[in-house]
């Protein structure tokens, strides 16, 4: 017998969970990416003022003014980057 004859029409391609499985990643990246674009597009970056380099220069001399503030932070920094122990600070004697 020939089964050509007696095939039973499958259903539509859209009834299928599988398709609708593997088509899903596809479509939420697109989705994304025009979220993204939107952002993007929306809320631009802020411009940079003209003084900028004045504004960061006068930073590093407030920074450079008291460098006994940036002595924890000096010496964590310097302990994190050697492993070598803290040495022992007056207030932590017995």
């Amino acid at each position: 017998m020939n089964d050509k004859n007696n095939a039973v029409p499958g259903a539509p391609w859209w009834k299928f969970g599988h398709v609708w499985l593997v088509l899903a990643g596809p479509i939420i990246v697109v989705i994304a990416g025009f979220i993204t674009l939107y952002l993007a597009v929306s809320r631009p970056d802020p411009v940079i003022s003209e003084d900028y380099y004045r504004k960061g220069i006068e930073i590093n001399k407030t920074l450079e003014a008291d460098p006994a503030s940036l002595a924890p932070a000096v010496q964590a920094r310097n302990h994190a980057a050697t492993g070598t122990p803290a040495p022992a600070r007056a207030a932590d004697k017995p």
